[in-house]
């Protein structure tokens, strides 16, 4: 299938692959070996998925003062 870019940068999906996903309306955008790889991403509200947040957090070792100094470095404050 063809697709072409636009002006703008737009690239507008054939219908088959739109139809293909019928509920996503954002793709992850990433480049890999010189293609273009899309993939749909499902957002959901911050609050429904707090719990399984947290959850990874644990899983992964990181702790609130983790979080905390992460926080700071990316403002850009010393301690």
């Amino acid at each position: 299938m063809l697709a072409k870019k636009t002006a703008k940068n737009q690239v507008t999906l054939p219908k088959a692959i739109a139809n293909a996903f019928p509920d996503t309306q954002y793709f992850d955008v990433s480049i890999q070996d010189g293609r273009i790889i899309l993939l749909p991403v499902k957002i959901q509200p911050a609050g429904a998925t707090l719990e399984e947040v947290r959850g990874k957090m644990q899983r992964l070792g990181v702790s609130e003062a983790d979080v905390g100094e992460a926080i700071q470095w990316a403002r850009g404050k010393k301690r």
